[in-house]
């Protein structure tokens, strides 16, 4: 089995081919192609290459799928006795990524 830890926005992720990952929201259309460049590890069965920090010159083929909009997350604060209540909520957005192939020299 091959697969690669990648970094896209400060977080890591394991990228398997032919599997789908969520990212932070890319300002990339539909259908497009997109490469991760930051490639941390790469596993080839037996073959382990670890770069120092990054592998030099590996790539990760992406696919964008599509965009979505993850879980809300409700912020209810409030202090007891002083009648102070505010709600507020947020969704983040992500890409879903379709992992093409792994390509490292």
């Amino acid at each position: 089995m091959k697969y690669a830890i990648v970094e896209n926005g400060g977080k890591q992720f394991v990228a398997i081919e032919g599997s789908t990952i969520d990212v932070d929201r890319l300002n990339v259309e539909i259908g497009e192609q997109f490469d991760l460049e930051n490639v941390l590890l790469i596993v080839d069965g037996e073959t382990i290459t670890i770069g120092t920090p990054r592998v030099n010159k590996a790539k990760v083929s992406t696919t964008i799928v599509e965009h979505i909009k993850g879980p809300k997350v409700v912020i209810f604060k409030y202090r007891p006795k002083k009648h102070f209540r505010v709600k507020t909520g947020h969704r983040q957005r992500y890409t879903t990524l379709k992992i093409e192939s792994i390509l490292a020299e």
